[in-house]
């Protein structure tokens, strides 16, 4: 049958039809034999952005096929380049590449420009990029100062590096002058821009050869800026000389050394932007500074970002993200962060996108009559301007063509002839860039041909894919048809698969597959055939692997590795180790199977390959060496055993085989047993499960199988260190299917409906279905009559459900499993119920016999099992408060229910409510739910005790009385019949008095006390009760007020009528609360209130405040400190007038006493010292005792020093000088008063210490 290339739009036919796909007319892959006349195709060009080594000739490339041959024309910005005229220039033969000498004379720069090929045939033109051609450059660095850089320990620092603009631009590093990079880390690190950055700097970090190197790869120089010296200095280190001489401005920088949250060195701010092209590699960098050093985190808001496409790098100072896309944009945020805190930057990123091709226009071959288009379309953003060119002229002033229609980014052809043959570019440009495509419309006619060589042979490895080549070409297209064996033998599409360049596919090729395939292409114009062989090969395996080998040192190891193969291919077997060649070594030797090495020596170790290669296939295998050092007397390892090895099966039968197996090493520890182990590979594949255990001397086992079972068994061998690995698996062994051994487990009957009967069970697992095809056969019938067994079959499920049953009818139910070979043993049979319905009968005969007020028991007549219409549950009691005897005021209550499981007649109510009506009924219960109620009956519970009154408060105290105010019972439980009231006085000791017993009336509320005690304390007891006992009790307790004789209010003297309360709000688990602020002997009142959800309570008490305490006053006078100090002070003051007294009389009579002695004014009073003036020096004076204000050192001491201080310091105003021989000649012109003196006590004595200066 005949494989044929169909429409590819068209549904491959079914069974056997032919397998046809017929191709379209626009396959790129299709190529035109250049025997044939064609447009010209640009084969080859130079990069659009073309730099050149100005140290080189140029060489602009443009080759270009054609038939016939095209010639070669070149423009330069827009204008023709006549190559002629230039000598430097000339164009390779046949060829459009031009070559420009400049290596003999000429400069690059003058060849600077856009440069642009065409090449042209009778067919049309094609058209070149446009080809920017510039020089590489590579400045050097400008000349500069670099001044050294002084910083202390722990500051920032950014050292520029500011490369001269090359082109392309170089790329940066920083060395020393030892050529050594200097180290990076998180805390020093460089930039995308050069510069170097130190987030804070150490001591270590001083040098004076910081160098930034420019390397400009494409003229292979490095460029080297001036080197940059930092010294790192501590505060410590700063002498008194440099810091006198260096003001904080000139260290780099202002920050303190102290640790400092981060703040960013780049970029600046809190937000920037970036913008990058799609396709190129986005890169994001934050650098901060702080101490301790930051570290740097990356987030995108809103989004994640893409987990294969990003990449950290410089420390994680740097984002970067391959293949940028539109998906791309977004917020990027960078945290640095230290110990101190954290800071962010935004980046914003907006992705361009030059034009990129969505679908670039392909060649179109058509013959004479046919229709094609070619389709441009192009995306990018901003979205690009396609625009068309016939033969490098646009488009629109192109010659006239009827068969071309224009539809924006398509050109549609229709009825072409010969001279619609063209070269068509298709123009994508936007802002970022351009897209420029040729695509060129060939009309030919021409019969079939088959390019691909006659009679070429295949071979291919078995069971893998074969693919045969048929390339064609002809036009119209043709259709391809396959044959194989010169009688065309069937090939159907479920093996055979058609590639649309015509080639054969077979997906998984056998030794069958062996044989002469035909291809066969065809169209109007006639019809080409070609055959090709194709034969199937063994694959090639190693039958005999290396194995781990460990060898003494000195000794001889010996490696195995034994192929098999194709007989008609010749192998090559080559050792590697460590997957290069063996070392150049006559220890080394290698035979056909085997590699060894002699005098092994420690460099020997490690891993050998075999590598077995033919020309189809190549297969490999490894083992490693291990060399230790020889061992005259190894000490014994004793561990847990090898695995066993050489598994084998034998004597295989349907239900049982043979399993042998060699031991492997005990390790000096005897082999106690082996433990065999199974996997279902069928069922429960890389599940291993026990077996068996045989004992240690015995190398083979009998094993029981089951049926339908894809065994493998593996062996682990024991001894007394533990267990050995499991050995490798054995061969798979499948046993025949025979008919279930077992029924399922877990069968049960059960209704969900009514009329129906649910049966399940616990369905076989895949290891006891013992073969394919597993159902189940279910049976059932009533059990209470004579029907047959009704059976179904149903598939591997675990339910079946049966209808239109009776109501809760007892069945026999029975679940058998069978498959393809046969039924399993007959099952047990179980008994299970039809579904059930809601019971029809309510109880009968209820009543209730009152126990207590608060138990009740009730009685009732069970339902007949017929009307429970199910499985019997229990039964149900629905009680509820319906009406207050005592207030007969009814009110619904909430049903309370009780159960009583199973077939039980009587039950107990606990928790009743005294004195109260209730009504009950009761429903029987099965699987359903409840049936109807029994009627009601009603019953009322006797009177109990009450609770106790819900408030109790004392209000009103007077003199000699009390007023208890309270609230009934909540729960009255009866009526009540009366209060009791107890109460007992409470002594300043707390010791009770005598119990008072007090009987109220039941209809009272409040109730007064009289000829109490005043003053007193008193704790109430009260109650109330019913006719069937006392309740519970409330306690409180009040005062008496004090005798009012004895009080005066604290607002009565000062006549400011009622005193306001004062209010503080106290914790509620408090039990006490002092008051401040109290006046003494003041009667108070005081009250305490509580307040909660049952609402406010409160009690009141008065107490009086105790007369005001004379303070202990203390005679200082008789304190021993006091006198002792007061004649201290008393002898120092007389030692200052002795020696006062002595250098007064030393120094004579002042020439101004003389005068004042003489011309005595009365007006002349003493000044006092504030007025800053002096009093008259007299006799009289010098011997007053010293007066309150006079002025004395603190120290109570004159040093010798003081004399020479100026009177300026110790008084104000003071115009005076000194005479040669230190004397004071100063006029004491002193202020008169304006006020008369009030006598000596007005003034003060003058300072000794000033007298004492002032006769220095």
């Amino acid at each position: 049958m005949q494989l044929k290339i169909m429409p590819k739009k068209k549904p491959l036919s079914a069974g056997r039809v032919p397998l046809i796909l017929l191709l379209c007319q626009m396959i790129s892959a299709l190529e035109v034999p250049l025997d044939l006349v064609q447009p010209p195709t640009i084969t080859q060009q130079s990069p659009k952005d073309y730099i050149i080594d100005p140290r080189e000739n140029i060489v602009i490339q443009c080759e270009a096929k054609g038939k016939p041959p095209p010639s070669f024309s070149w423009t330069r910005n827009g204008t023709h380049f006549d190559i002629d005229k230039d000598p430097l220039v000339t164009m390779k033969p046949d060829s459009g590449t031009l070559i420009i000498n400049i290596m003999s004379e000429g400069k690059a720069e003058t060849y600077e420009g856009v440069y642009q090929c065409t090449a042209r045939n009778e067919r049309g033109a094609a058209v070149s990029n446009n080809i920017v051609v510039r020089p590489s450059r590579s400045p050097l660095w400008t000349k500069e100062k670099l001044e050294p850089i002084i910083l202390r320990n722990g500051q920032s620092l950014v050292l520029p590096c500011r490369p001269p603009i090359g082109l392309p631009p170089p790329i940066i590093f920083w060395m020393d002058n030892s050529f050594q990079r200097l180290p990076q880390s998180e805390r020093v690190s460089q930039g995308l821009n050069g510069d170097l950055y130190f987030s804070n700097v150490l001591p270590e970090d001083t040098r004076e050869d910081y160098i930034c190197y420019a390397r400009f790869n494409h003229t292979q120089t490095i460029q080297q800026k001036q080197p940059i010296s930092v010294k790192v200095i501590s505060v410590d280190e700063l002498n008194d000389t440099i810091a006198a001489n260096l003001s904080d401005t000139e260290f780099y920088g202002a920050k303190s050394n102290r640790e400092r949250p981060p703040t960013f060195l780049t970029p600046e701010g809190n937000a920037s932007n970036k913008e990058e092209l799609r396709g190129n590699v986005l890169s994001l960098e934050c650098i901060a500074e702080g101490l301790p050093t930051p570290i740097i985190y990356w987030i995108k808001e809103d989004g994640t970002l893409p987990m294969n496409r990003t990449f950290y790098r410089n420390f994680q100072k740097t984002l970067q993200i391959i293949q940028v896309s539109e998906a791309d944009s977004g917020n990027y945020q960078c945290i640095a962060k230290n110990a101190l805190g954290a800071i962010h930057h935004t980046i914003s990123v907006t992705v361009k996108a030059a034009p990129y091709w969505i679908m670039a226009p392909q060649n179109l071959v058509l013959s004479p009559g046919e229709d094609g288009a070619l389709i441009c379309r192009a995306n990018g953003n901003p979205k690009p301007r396609i625009s068309w060119l016939s033969n490098g002229v646009p488009i629109e002033i192109a010659p006239d063509d009827p068969s071309r229609k224009i539809d924006g980014d398509t050109i549609i052809f229709s009825n072409v002839q010969e001279r619609s043959s063209a070269v068509y570019q298709c123009n994508a440009s936007n802002e970022y860039g351009y897209l420029l495509a040729n695509a060129f419309v060939n009309v030919l006619a021409e019969p079939p041909r088959i390019l691909t060589s006659a009679n070429t042979l295949y071979q291919v490895i078995a069971n893998r894919p074969a693919f045969l080549d048929c390339a064609f070409f002809g036009s119209p297209l043709p259709t391809i048809e396959w044959f194989k064996g010169a009688k065309g033998s069937a090939l159907g599409e479920d093996v055979y698969g058609l590639h649309e360049n015509g080639t054969l596919e077979i997906p998984v090729a056998q030794k069958e597959s062996t044989g002469t395939y035909t291809c066969v292409a065809r169209n109007k114009l006639g019809m080409a055939k070609n055959e090709v062989n194709l034969e199937i090969k063994d694959p090639t395996r190693i039958i005999k692997q290396p194995e781990y080998a460990v060898v003494q040192r000195g000794n001889t190891v010996s490696f195995e590795c034994k192929v098999k193969h194709d007989h008609t291919l010749i192998p090559t077997v080559t050792w590697l180790k460590d997957n290069c060649e063996l070392p150049n070594d006559g220890r080394f030797t290698v035979d056909k199977d085997h590699l060894v090495v002699a005098e092994v020596s420690d460099d020997d170790g490690g891993t050998y390959t075999c590598v077995a290669n033919t020309t189809l296939d190549s297969v490999s295998a490894s083992a490693v060496l291990s060399v230790v050092a020889p061992t005259p007397t190894p000490a014994p390892i004793y561990d847990v055993p090898n695995p066993p090895f050489d598994l084998e099966l034998t004597d295989q039968l349907d239900k049982s085989v043979q399993l042998s197996w060699t031991p492997g090493d005990d390790n000096n520890s005897p082999i106690t047993k082996f433990i065999i182990e199974y996997e279902d590979a069928m069922h429960e594949a890389g599940l291993w499960h026990h077996q068996t255990e045989v004992p240690g001397t015995q190398t083979t086992a009998q094993l029981k199988l089951s049926p339908y079972v894809n065994y493998s068994f593996r062996v682990m061998a024991e001894n007394s260190l533990g267990r050995s690995l499991p050995s490798e698996a054995s061969e798979q062994y499948l046993t025949k299917a025979a008919e279930p051994d077992k029924n399922p487990m877990t069968v049960e009957g059960l209704g969900s409906e009514p009329d129906n009967l649910v049966i399940t069970w616990k369905p076989l697992n895949g290891f006891e279905s013992n073969g394919p095809g597993l159902q189940y056969k279910v049976s059932w019938r009533q059990k209470d009559g004579d029907d047959e067994w009704t059976s179904v079959v149903v598939a591997n499920v675990s339910k079946y459900i049966v209808s239109g049953t009776p109501t809760f009818v007892p069945y026999l139910i029975k679940v058998q499993a069978l498959n393809d070979v046969g039924f399993a043993p007959e099952p047990a049979v179980v008994m299970g119920h039809s579904g059930e319905d809601l019971p029809m009968v309510a109880p009968g005969n209820v009543h209730v016999n009152v126990v207590n007020s608060t138990l009740a028991e009730v009685h009732w007549d069970p339902v007949p099992l017929k009307s429970i219409r199910g499985h019997l549950q229990g039964y149900r009691i629905y009680y509820w408060k319906a009406q207050s005897s005592s207030k007969r005021n009814r009110r619904h209550i909430e049903k309370k229910i009780l159960t009583f499981q199973g077939s039980k007649t009587h039950g107990m109510l606990p928790g009743l409510e005294p004195f109260s009506h209730y009504t009950l009924h009761i429903r029987v219960v099965n699987g359903k739910g409840e049936g109807p109620a029994s009627p009601d009956r009603v019953f009322n519970t006797p009177e109990g005790v009450p609770s106790a009154p819900s408030a109790l408060k004392i209000v009103n105290p007077t003199l000699d009385s009390l007023t208890l105010e309270w609230d009934p019972p909540s729960h009255p439980n009866g009526i009540l019949t009366e209060y009791t009231l107890k109460y007992q006085p409470i002594n300043s000791t707390h010791e009770l008095g005598p119990l008072v017993d007090l009987k109220i009336p039941a209809n009272k509320t409040r109730w007064t006390l009289k000829n109490l005690n005043f003053s007193t304390r008193y704790k109430f007891y009260f109650y109330a009760q019913t006719s069937a006992g006392s309740g519970s009790q409330i306690t409180e307790e009040a005062v008496t007020t004090v005798d009012e004789a004895g009080i005066l209010p604290p607002d009565v003297g000062a006549g400011k009528g009622k005193e306001e309360w004062r209010k503080e709000i106290v914790n509620g688990s408090r039990s006490f609360f002092g008051l401040k602020g109290l006046m003494p002997g003041t009667a108070y009142k005081v009250r305490v209130g509580a307040e909660g959800d049952s609402g406010y309570v409160s009690s009141e008490d008065v107490f009086e405040t105790g007369p005001a305490m004379a303070s202990r006053q203390v005679d200082i006078a008789t304190q021993g400190w006091f006198i002792g100090l007061m004649c201290a002070v008393a002898l120092l003051i007389l030692i200052l007038l002795i020696v006062c007294f002595i250098r007064r009389n030393k120094g004579g009579k002042y020439p101004v006493k003389e005068k004042e002695d003489a011309h005595a004014d009365p007006e002349i009073q003493p000044m006092k010292e504030d007025d800053g003036t002096f009093g008259e020096y007299s006799d009289a004076e010098d011997h007053k005792p010293l007066k309150k204000g006079s002025r004395t050192p603190s120290d109570r001491t004159v040093k010798k020093e003081d004399s020479d201080d100026s009177l300026v310091d110790y008084g104000e105003g003071v115009n005076g000088q000194f005479n040669e021989d230190g004397s004071f000649i100063g006029q004491y012109s002193g202020k008169k008063e304006k006020e008369p003196a009030e006598g000596n006590e007005s003034s003060e004595a003058p300072s000794p210490v000033n007298a004492m200066n002032s006769f220095v």
